[in-house]
């Protein structure tokens, strides 16, 4: 078991750790149990009965979070010809083709958040898969981030974009802000990603979908959320 400070100890004492809280109650105690000293990431983790080992059973998107995440990604566009041009003008961070594969190949490169590339630029951003897919950086269509829409898709990121996916364990874990939102702000997003998450669900998928629902800041614990309620 990990060593749990005096902060993470308290934090559990503000509430009931078998407790299943309504979405409101969740929200405003995961704000009050953050007690870093820096502005805490809120993250859901959502277990869903699938068996994404399946292809009809996987559940994969991308949904814009009513009020943003609170952190500034970095993106990286992998485009050429007017696309270039394109994608520097929607506030990309970094642009550029075979160069952009060499650097992230020989040097380690990994100084951004996002990739987003345009269909041609795949078979160049397909020898990187190895690379960026156990980072999660790999495009995908349907999370929006492979694209002749450039900037379509470099704004959606800029505004909070968030992309879900299961793990190997069936579950999804994805920010939805900082602490420092406030319940009303983070009751929104997660509203939105549950939403997401419900509409993904595969017609393959029996039973009950949503298993459970936990939402815990960086350094405080888990509180858990009625799915029951969700859907």
């Amino acid at each position: 078991m990990p060593k749990r400070g005096k902060n993470y100890k308290e934090a559990v004492k503000a509430y009931d750790k078998q407790t299943v809280y309504d979405v409101p109650e969740a929200m405003e105690l995961v704000t009050k149990t953050a007690k870093a000293k820096f502005d805490e990431t809120v993250e859901v983790h959502i277990r869903l009965g699938v068996d994404g080992r399946h292809a009809d059973q996987q559940v994969r998107g991308a949904i814009v979070l009513p009020h943003g995440t609170g952190k500034t990604k970095r993106v990286l566009v992998f485009a050429k010809g007017p696309k270039v041009a394109e994608a520097e003008a929607a506030g990309a961070d970094f642009v550029g083709a075979e160069e952009m594969a060499q650097r992230i190949q020989t040097e380690g490169w990994f100084d951004f958040d996002v990739v987003i590339a345009t269909p041609d630029m795949m078979g160049v951003v397909g020898r990187l898969g190895k690379l960026l897919g156990p980072k999660g950086l790999m495009p995908n269509p349907k999370s929006g981030t492979v694209t002749m829409d450039v900037e379509k898709a470099i704004q959606e990121v800029k505004a909070g974009k968030v992309e879900y996916r299961l793990d190997k364990s069936n579950i999804i874990h994805t920010p939805i802000g900082k602490a420092s939102f406030g319940k009303e702000k983070l009751a929104d997003n997660f509203n939105a990603l549950l939403d997401a998450v419900i509409k993904a669900k595969p017609a393959a998928a029996k039973g009950q979908y949503l298993r459970s629902v936990t939402v815990a800041a960086t350094m405080g614990p888990g509180v858990k959320v009625n799915a029951q309620k969700l859907g």
